[in-house]
């Protein structure tokens, strides 16, 4: 799967909360819109759950929530951006988290799921891409970053 079937603009937002309790919730309200998602309990139960284990916060001003539930048939990104960084996200380098990528996949989709992680990370480290999502203030700009 690409990165363009699972990104749609619509679930991309620049976030407007600043602690990592509000930006999830600001990112599963943006889903609950779209109307993808039938159970947006499940989804949230899902990704608090999965952030009480063990921060997604992976470094580099990135994190990844990430959770697979019954109710999703097609994996499904999410993506915040906010540019006054999330203080409290706990990344594993301890630095603030701009870009805030969310994962849905299905019960079974695990491959699925953890190809479509390797073709973010790659695109995340290729030129400039994180240095652009920083400065990107639209999500038609964060989109045309991650599809090209």
């Amino acid at each position: 799967m690409e990165i363009k079937t699972a990104l749609k603009k619509e679930y991309i937002c620049i976030l407007k909360n600043d602690t990592k309790k509000e930006i999830l919730l600001e990112i599963i309200r943006l889903l609950e819109k779209s109307g993808e998602i039938k159970n947006i309990e499940k989804l949230k139960e899902g990704i608090f759950y999965r952030e009480g284990l063990l921060s997604t916060g992976i470094g580099l001003g990135i994190a990844i929530p990430h959770v697979r539930i019954e109710e999703v048939h097609q994996l499904i990104i999410a993506v915040g951006i906010s540019q006054q960084g999330i203080k409290d996200y706990e990344a594993i380098d301890d630095k603030p988290v701009w870009i805030v990528i969310m994962i849905i996949a299905g019960k079974e989709q695990h491959r699925e799921y953890i190809r479509l992680l390797s073709k973010i990370v790659t695109k995340l480290k290729s030129g400039n891409t994180l240095a652009e999502l920083q400065k990107a203030d639209t999500p038609e700009a964060i989109y045309n970053i991650f599809t090209r």
